[in-house]
């Protein structure tokens, strides 16, 4: 990890990461310890990959270079083209893994062109020309090149002729990993929102933006913010009412408490599945707002009450069950 002098305090302190989109302009690498990966979620089992780069890289003077594809290379190579949604966006990606101290990480566009090139040439061409790995830590269970057909052997083959190091990732690292993934998707869907947190090691969140709806809820007293998700892959929370907090990026707010439906709103006859928030002691318009929701509790399910008096008396008791929540 670079570091760099505060003039100010004469701490040491971590250089900001670099995210890279073009491969035809990225700076020479010093001691490259590469790794390669799509990082979904970035959860505790990543972060494990993580330090153990980390780790090489401080002992060879190095800098830490994450790679990853943007679409999800399943979106373009899967047989089966259902939807695939994701823990986090690209963006989110980025957020998260500056947060955890990386020096580079390099943006691939997966198309079908880089996933027909041979393992050879992805080796030689991207991996080593492009760059220029002092060392390469990968899975065993690492896939590449034309046919799925490069592996963790292949690149130890080519290792003494293109003078780079090949470390493998411990095998319960990636079980790690692949299990705590799916565990946190289930955990999302099924709105078990402390487990979702316990696997990575962070608040779920998406960002949506705030649309026009049936304005019904201000009827009642409870105005609701209603929110079209930004990215259509990302992962959307099961059913029901939870307390959430709320950043208005616009209005520099944060960590503002609130409440969130989600669901077919049953009570009014909705049939279309929605997202709605409402914003204690909140009063502004923001229709047009980005919003980016932070999960902290599940409180029920989505239930259809004897008329808007029964859902309004529930919405209190919701109200008040969020505030504990949230203290």
């Amino acid at each position: 990890m670079q570091l760099t002098i505060n003039k100010f305090s004469g701490s040491f302190a971590p250089l900001k990461m670099k995210v890279h989109y073009n491969i035809q302009h990225l700076p020479l690498f010093r001691n490259a310890v590469i790794t390669i990966g799509t990082f979904d979620g970035l959860h505790n089992g990543h972060r494990k990959i993580i330090e153990l780069m980390q780790s090489e890289a401080a002992r060879v003077n190095g800098e830490t270079v994450i790679i990853t594809f943007d679409p999800h290379p399943r979106q373009i190579v899967a047989k089966d083209k259902s939807p695939l949604f994701l823990i986090n966006t690209l963006q989110e990606k980025i957020a998260l893994l500056e947060k955890v101290r990386i020096d580079h990480l390099v943006v691939i566009p997966f198309t079908e062109e880089f996933a027909n090139q041979t393992a050879e040439v992805y080796i030689s061409n991207f991996l080593v020309n492009t760059f220029h790995p002092h060392t390469i830590i990968i899975g065993y269970d690492h896939r590449f090149g034309k046919g799925r057909s490069g592996d963790y052997h292949l690149l130890e083959d080519k290792a003494s002729q293109y003078n780079y190091v090949v470390k493998e990732i411990p095998v319960y690292m990636l079980e790690d990993v692949t299990i705590s993934s799916t565990k946190i998707r289930e955990a999302i869907l099924q709105g078990d929102i402390d487990a979702a947190r316990n696997f990575l090691g962070y608040d779920y969140f998406f960002r949506g933006i705030v649309t026009k709806g049936n304005q019904l809820g201000r009827t009642i007293g409870y105005p609701t913010a209603n929110l079209q998700i930004i990215n259509e892959n990302k992962l959307v929370p099961g059913n029901g009412v939870y307390a959430v907090t709320i950043n208005i990026e616009k209005l520099k707010i944060k960590n503002s408490g609130g409440m969130m439906n989600i669901g077919v709103r049953p009570t009014v006859d909705g049939t279309k599945r929605a997202i709605e928030v409402n914003i204690f002691d909140f009063d502004h318009d923001i229709y047009g707002e980005t919003l980016t929701i932070n999960l902290k509790k599940y409180l029920r399910s989505e239930v259809k009450f004897n008329g808007l008096d029964a859902l309004k008396t529930q919405l209190a008791s919701d109200k008040i069950a969020a505030i504990a929540a949230l203290k």
